[in-house]
């Protein structure tokens, strides 16, 4: 079918805005625009690759694949030109004129400001095509799929001020030409040596030569060997971290890296690493993600999900298989009985590489911080490999500080000693509220350390982490606690006969809203708190259920009360019947409150606390 005639379109809004940030901010870094054009001719070359696996008929009579750059210094211009899969009309419209599927608003809500640091992220977020307009006043494209004809060529033209244009060309080779018009300012990439080292800083690594055009010479200016096929020994650590930033579009280097080649029943090379700052769309589990996958060096997938369990999504990286056949479809990965034992030995690969990140503290809190809650999911997710999860969590405690805000359950437990009976911890809403929660009153007045819990998944992870090292995790939220054993304090005094009476009135008003009414161990500042039965539903697994539409079972706690307090000996005084009845529900809305919960009926609670202020005025005055 022949293409449609020329026509105008225009930018999607966010393209626009971006296209001006391109235009007329973004300069401190513009030599990463060739790195971005070269690295999508890469790309396009490895998904040609692909497709000959199934139709080799696409090579024609242009087997070697290759990048060329050349420069026309009387016309102001520089081509990049790949001779990969390329593009029909609706691809080219749908890749560089509405990107609805980039991460274009997500790069816009970024930004910081500094020309620097915006100029990174361009590469992350999948709008690396766009850093041509940096360096050119006119950018023009021209493409043909490999399958189609030559009359089915394709020409976009734009200037980035708004608009582009596509028309149909006849382009006898397959593949795609970005050629772009040079500013006056920009001249030096004109200068072929300028180029040449750019090639070779940014681009060595990528398996197809990059040639440079000149004066009738076509030398491959980069190694054009696949950095993971190379010996450990001949690599750089730039070399490693220049490949990672090819491979994940990403500007900062990674955190740490692992290379391995593994022989024997199994054949295969794998070079991991884990990244420095989480992607965009890290926490959208729908989101393409996964490691490259070669097969004999021919590129086959960029999201190979299979190698490694879902939580360990944030792994960029390569595996080349020499055991897989060439003919191997996404599809088939699922079935191939290789893929299980892979993915076991690449999981325990990169648990390795975080046991020796986490030598490093000030590392692998900038680890933790991007990434700790993937290993959380992983806790919950991965069985086999739970206790090493264990080890590689980090808490912040009742003994954190602004310096040291994650401590390993290591930490914790060479500090608690043997005669702690358990580990304890704390689900609160923030950290705030953690913090200040009644329910850590006694464990302050002792010293023992409470680990303070405020992610959403974290009640859920805590029920699959009943132990450690020996010891039950106990929440200390939930049922009686008994400290006295660990202190030299004496146990909380049995309840006398007018207390139980309080208690029992106390229960007459709440009802339904708790359990029991008791007196215990946790209290020493505040007057109440509210307590979870041992096998309660928590707020937060509730909350969970019900967002993921379930109907979750009703939590119904108990009240415990703090004898020594004055607000409760005040109550166990009060003889008016109405007036204990405010001062009994108004003890319970600020257990809730102290929760971080919410109020079922705040209106009641503020008319109740305005009520009692009303009478404690008038006593005074009286």
């Amino acid at each position: 079918m022949d293409n449609p005639g020329p026509a105008t379109f225009s930018f999607q809004a966010e393209v626009k805005q971006l296209l001006h940030l391109m235009v007329h901010s973004l300069y401190s870094d513009r030599e990463i625009f060739l790195r971005e054009l070269i690295s999508n001719a890469s790309d396009a070359n490895d998904r040609l690759r692909f497709e000959v696996l199934a139709r080799p008929e696409l090579l024609g009579n242009d087997p070697d694949l290759a990048i060329r750059v050349s420069v026309d210094a009387e016309s102001r211009t520089l081509s990049i030109t790949d001779n990969g899969i390329g593009m029909s009309r609706e691809e080219v419209i749908d890749n560089l004129g509405t990107i609805a599927r980039s991460g274009t608003g997500q790069f816009i809500a970024r930004l910081t400001g500094d020309q620097r640091k915006d100029a990174q992220l361009i590469g992350q977020f999948g709008v690396g095509f766009y850093s041509a307009f940096i360096v050119a006043d006119e950018v023009t494209v021209s493409t043909r799929r490999a399958d189609a004809d030559p009359s089915q060529g394709v020409s976009w033209v734009s200037d980035g001020q708004g608009e582009y244009r596509v028309a149909a060309i006849e382009r006898p080779e397959r593949g795609t030409t970005v050629q772009l018009k040079i500013k006056q300012e920009a001249e030096e990439f004109l200068r072929p040596e300028r180029l040449k080292a750019l090639i070779r800083k940014y681009s060595d690594h990528i398996a197809f030569p990059v040639r440079f055009v000149e004066a009738g010479s076509d030398e491959p200016v980069n190694r054009a060997k696949a950095l993971w096929t190379r010996p450990r020994a001949e690599i750089t650590d730039d070399e490693y971290v220049e490949f990672y930033k090819h491979i994940a579009h990403d500007t900062e280097a990674p955190l740490t890296f692992s290379h391995n080649r593994v022989e024997g029943k199994r054949e295969y090379t794998s070079l991991l690493y884990v990244p420095a700052v989480a992607p965009f769309d890290l926490w959208n589990r729908e989101a393409p993600k996964g490691v490259k996958l070669y097969v004999q060096r021919v590129f086959i997938t960029d999201q190979a999900t299979q190698f490694l369990p879902l939580y360990l999504r944030f792994i960029r990286g390569v595996v080349d298989s020499s055991e897989l056949t060439l003919n191997v479809s996404r599809e088939l990965l699922q079935q191939d009985e290789a893929i299980g034992a892979m993915r076991s030995a690449l999981t325990r690969r990169v648990l390795d590489m975080l046991e020796r990140l986490a030598d490093d503290a000030e590392k692998y809190q900038k680890f933790w911080n991007e990434f700790g809650l993937l290993l959380k999911e992983g806790l919950v997710e991965d069985f086999a490999n739970r206790e090493r999860l264990a080890k590689l969590l980090r808490f912040s405690t009742t003994r954190s500080t602004g310096a040291e805000q994650a401590r390993s359950l290591k930490n914790y437990l060479d500090d608690a000693g043997t005669e702690q009976k358990a580990i304890y911890y704390l689900v609160a809403e923030s950290p705030t509220a953690a913090r200040s929660s009644p329910h850590l009153e006694s464990f302050k007045e002792r010293g023992i350390e409470v680990l303070l819990l405020t992610d959403r998944i974290d009640e859920w992870v805590m029920q699959n982490l009943a132990e450690h090292e020996g010891k039950p995790c106990q929440d200390v939220r939930r049922g009686a606690v008994d400290l006295s054993e660990q202190s030299a304090e004496p146990k909380v005094k049995a309840e006398n006969r007018e207390q139980n009476q309080l208690l029992k009135r106390v229960k007459q008003v709440l009802r339904d809203r708790v359990d029991e009414v008791r007196v215990g161990g946790r209290l020493r500042q505040s007057a109440a708190c509210l307590v979870l039965n041992e096998h309660d539903l928590g707020y937060q697994m509730r909350e969970i259920l019900v967002a993921a539409g379930h109907k979750a079972p009703t939590t119904v706690p108990s009240l415990e009360l703090n004898p020594d307090h004055a607000l409760v000996q005040r109550l166990d005084r009060e003889t008016d019947a109405a007036r204990f009845e405010r001062l009994a529900l108004l003890l319970f809305d600020q257990a809730v409150l102290a929760e971080g919960r919410q109020l079922e009926d705040p209106a009641a609670f503020v008319s109740r606390l305005n009520d009692l202020l009303t009478d404690f005025g008038v006593e005074k005055g009286s």
